[in-house]
């Protein structure tokens, strides 16, 4: 007679485990994101919310939330085209270089966003073939707009892409393979199956570019000159009046900031709340 023998899981640990690695969890979480939350918001509020309003509705506050948010409306939808046919292309088919796209995909993720500022700095500088030509037309690129919209653009683009990729792999072709083969065309075939498939992986992707979008400093403080009410964002403006000493307005710039990623993230969570069961159905991974 074989004797059952009971075979004890890997994650099964008692009960003191389980409390010591909560609470290890959770003190982490509270001194490394709760704590450093509450001092932004002590300190932008520590003269008073007069002051706290003030200090948003200066000029050069006023310019730097406008452009930040201008950035972002345009570097996040290009990324979207992008993410999306970046994915559709690495997931759906074979080709050579396959491998070197998805590479050059997390490039953004390996390299420093200072870097990748320097890059703009070669390509579109005063000692570069581009920057004169294009000014020669009018068109300037580096202490402008155009130059914080491609750097933006450059640290943010893996974000949609990489939210995409695993999981249109996981789905796979059968569903256009079986609308294809009932007479859909390739654009009724990728809005009435492939966009629904992938909607809750997408919107992920936007909220995450987005948020990187708007807190992005590395990239955009070597092309935008910071120059002031002109080139300056959200976060290069939380810099400068810091470095000023006027910790009131700086604190009050990035206590906005910080509502903003807050946000986001609920934003995530309601989704997760709502549509759980869509999100599992879709095969996210989320």
């Amino acid at each position: 007679m074989v004797m059952a023998r009971n075979f004890r899981s890997p994650t099964d640990e008692s009960q003191p485990v389980q409390l010591l690695l909560i609470g290890l969890s959770l003190t982490f979480m509270a001194l490394f994101l709760v704590l450093p939350l509450w001092a932004v918001f002590t300190e932008a509020l520590k003269e008073g919310l007069g002051v706290y309003i003030a200090s948003l509705q200066t000029p050069d506050a006023q310019s730097a939330i406008r452009l930040t948010l201008l950035v972002a409306a345009i570097a996040v939808p290009l990324n979207v085209v992008f993410g999306v046919c970046a994915s559709w292309a690495i997931a759906k088919f074979e080709f050579k270089g396959k491998a070197f796209l998805i590479t050059l995909i997390d490039l953004p993720f390996s390299v420093s966003p200072v870097i990748s500022g320097l890059v703009y700095v070669l390509l579109f500088g005063a000692g570069s073939v581009l920057g004169p030509w294009l000014k020669s037309f009018g068109i300037e690129v580096l202490f402008a707009v155009p130059g914080i919209v491609l750097a933006t653009i450059f640290v943010t683009f893996p974000f949609v892409a990489r939210e995409l990729i695993p999981l249109m792999q996981d789905q796979g072709t059968g569903d256009e393979e079986a609308a294809l083969s009932l007479g859909a065309n390739g654009w009724q075939t990728f809005w009435r199956v492939t966009l629904p498939n992938i909607k809750w992986g997408l919107l992920y992707g936007v909220l995450l570019c987005n948020a990187r979008a708007m807190g992005e400093f590395g990239a955009v403080a070597v092309v935008s000159g910071k120059i002031r009410g002109q080139t300056t964002t959200m976060p290069l403006q939380v810099e400068m009046l810091y470095n000023e000493y006027n910790g009131a307005a700086a604190f009050a710039l990035a206590s906005l900031l910080a509502l903003l990623a807050l946000v986001t993230l609920v934003l995530k969570s309601v989704l997760e709340w709502r549509f759980g069961d869509e999100l599992a159905a879709s095969g996210g991974r989320h």
